[in-house]
């Protein structure tokens, strides 16, 4: 057997406890590890009175092989600064993920960042007079001297770009999705004639391509249009969605995004495709957000303008959204497991990131069934 490249170390950010030991226990089943043992480094980053913090750890990481899962957008973890409670920002995140790279001091053999969504991955490309958030963000991680970046469904993979020499892996969640749905609605027929696969917005078109290809489903598409005369909060703001695509009546429908922001575009993609008398309607996000709450969302279900609403685990979930019936939680810690126990005996990881495979095997065992 191979050796191991360095000794296996879990890190869990603020707000990734959970998932991180859910991580580790696989770890532990899988190498059959002592029960009391464990792979998590315990580290954290106090705070002074003024907001300022520090990067600790509590035990040496020298020659380690270092995974450290962070949640930039886990708005559920709070600090105190000058006797407020303040709700930790996506940059108050990014801080401390580089308090604690910095506090490793250059002493591991290997640093590895898991970040399933990518800090200011909505800000990739410069449209005017702005900055590049997300490469620079990049540049920052990879001169402090992290070895892969590993992200989930990233909004534009291609900002890879600014990092060109250093491993950035972008993991598509199509395999879990899928397979939450089939348990869920044992139901459905994944056939051309009864299911469609609906991208929201020609951003998405290339994950949806990749659903309709590996599902056997025909595809459909929104374009957003927009009033260039106008902007709001620095966006020029949507006039419409126009559909394209094949006649939805009388179908399941999937509707696949990266993300849900505020929930208003993906609510006005599925009244529409329901004015055009699609039958269930299915939502795949890899990140819930519900920046404004999840009334407009409660409002919509009790309407009937969508069935289910799948996301995954790898951001923080309110405890009213896991309370909500139209709701369903896709786990990804094992999936997570399984990345980094192979990156670890320095395997390759393309039959992971390569799903097709398995989607194929469960579609045919479904249909078996």
């Amino acid at each position: 057997m191979k050796e191991l490249f360095g000794v296996l170390s879990v890190i869990g950010m603020r707000g990734c406890e959970d998932f991180a030991k859910q991580v580790d226990s696989y770890l532990k089943e899988w190498r059959q590890h002592d029960s009391e043992g464990t792979y998590l480094v315990e580290a954290n980053c106090p705070r002074f009175g003024s907001g300022e913090a520090k990067g600790t750890l509590h035990e040496s990481l020298r020659g380690h092989d270092v995974y450290i899962i962070c949640d930039m957008f886990n708005h559920g973890v709070t600090y105190n600064m000058y006797g407020m409670t303040v709700p930790m920002s996506p940059d108050d995140h990014f801080q401390d993920l580089k308090r604690i790279i910095g506090a490793i001091g250059g002493k591991a053999r290997r640093i590895s960042v898991i970040m399933p969504m990518l800090y200011e991955g909505r800000q990739h490309k410069r449209s005017g007079r702005e900055s590049l958030d997300c490469a620079q963000a990049l540049q920052e991680l990879d001169r402090m001297g992290i070895t892969n970046l590993i992200t989930f469904d990233a909004h534009d993979p291609r900002v890879q770009n600014a990092i060109p020499l250093s491993g950035f892996e972008n993991v598509r969640t199509t395999y879990q999705m899928i397979k939450a749905l089939l348990r869920t609605y044992p139901d459905i027929e994944i056939d051309p004639d009864s299911t469609m696969i609906i991208s929201p917005d020609e951003g998405g078109m290339a994950k949806c391509m990749y659903y309709s290809s590996v599902m056997g489903i025909d595809l459909g598409m929104f374009y957003k249009r927009r009033d260039y005369s106008k902007i709001v909060n620095g966006k020029n703001p949507i006039v419409a969605h126009e559909y394209l695509g094949r006649e939805v009546n009388g179908k399941d429908v999937i509707i696949v995004d990266d993300m849900i922001s505020s929930g208003d575009s993906v609510i006005d993609v599925a009244m529409q495709l329901k004015e055009k008398g699609a039958r269930r309607i299915f939502i795949f996000a890899t990140f819930g957000l519900f920046c404004n709450g999840l009334e407009s969302m409660d409002k919509a279900y009790a309407d009937g303008v969508f069935t289910k609403i799948f996301t995954t685990n790898l951001i923080y979930r309110t405890p009213e959204l896991l309370k909500r019936e139209w709701f369903r939680e896709v786990n990804m810690c094992k999936y997570v497991a399984y990345i980094i126990d192979t990156l670890n005996h320095d395997r390759t990881i393309s039959t992971l990131l390569d799903q097709s495979k398995k989607i194929h095997n469960l579609l045919d065992n479904f249909k078996n069934k």
